[in-house]
């Protein structure tokens, strides 16, 4: 497959999927996530591969949902938003239920669906320079996959996503459990695939069926039904749009995304207050 907003390598057995945007920060548009589900399908049916990094091109992992195609595509209605949300969540998952170690190398800003995804992964290295957050509600949007209080616990993802978070920090995230570990920029591809390639060397049938039983460790509490409730009710809130999302909107269609970022950054008190 020819692949325009994504890269897809293999090396030595280990596959790497680059989001390809940097000038739009590797936000996940619909095309990109289509091309992430088709670099994710070759890469669990290649033998050779034993475990899958994922990272951004640039200075940056990604910024989340593309925010300026959703403005444009204006979808309205729970009909509308349905086949956008399943395919912004299933993709963040396709990472969860692979059944090869998934590992997350981030550099620079990690937020909303892209914090989510790196959520997903098995592993998640960052940058001492990575931040992660999750600040749909402080523009009227909902969470499209709620894998936060599963990871850090009730209590802090009701802090980062209530508050809106956009900055936690790479070392703060290690420290809530977001993270595995930070590393210094200039190390970040060689740790994951030292990482990814350590776990090559042990047998596949065991990595996978050990996953397996990890991942069964949370979903036996009932995490894949509270995911699929939460999007539910994140379909709901897309669909009724919420009142602060299209005042946002419409201060993005008129002055640009920078002014209407800047617009709802205002709503709220400064940091020091």
């Amino acid at each position: 497959m020819t692949y325009s907003k994504i890269l897809y390598e293999t090396l030595h057995g280990v596959a790497r999927i680059t989001l390809n945007r940097p000038e739009r920060t590797n936000a996940l548009d619909q095309e990109m996530l289509g091309e992430i589900n088709a670099a994710m399908d070759v890469a669990e049916a290649d033998a050779e591969v034993k475990a899958v990094i994922v990272r951004g091109a640039g200075n940056a992992f990604s910024s989340g949902f593309d925010l300026k195609a959703q403005m444009e595509a204006r979808p309205a209605g729970v009909d509308a938003w349905r086949p956008l949300l399943r395919k912004d969540f299933d993709t963040v998952m396709r990472f969860w239920h692979c059944p090869k170690p998934t590992i997350a190398a981030v550099r620079g800003p990690c937020l909303a669906g892209a914090c989510e995804l790196a959520l997903a992964c098995d592993m998640t290295i960052a940058t001492e320079d990575a931040f992660f957050g999750e600040p749909e509600l402080k523009f009227g949007a909902g969470i499209v996959v709620m894998l936060l209080p599963w990871i850090v616990g009730p209590k802090i993802a009701k802090e980062i996503i209530l508050l809106g978070e956009d900055r936690v920090p790479a070392r703060r995230a290690a420290e809530i459990g977001m993270i595995n570990r930070v590393v210094a920029a200039e190390s970040l591809d060689a740790e994951a695939l030292r990482i990814a390639r350590h776990i090559g060397a042990i047998d596949p049938g065991l990595v996978k069926e050990t996953k397996r039983a990890l991942n069964r460790a949370l979903e036996t509490q009932g995490m894949l039904q509270a995911l699929e409730s939460a999007l539910e009710i994140d379909l709901a809130i897309e669909g009724a749009g919420s009142p602060d999302k299209i005042a946002f909107f419409d201060v993005a269609r008129r002055d640009g995304l920078r002014a209407a970022i800047a617009w709802r950054d205002a709503r709220f008190p400064a940091r020091d207050a």
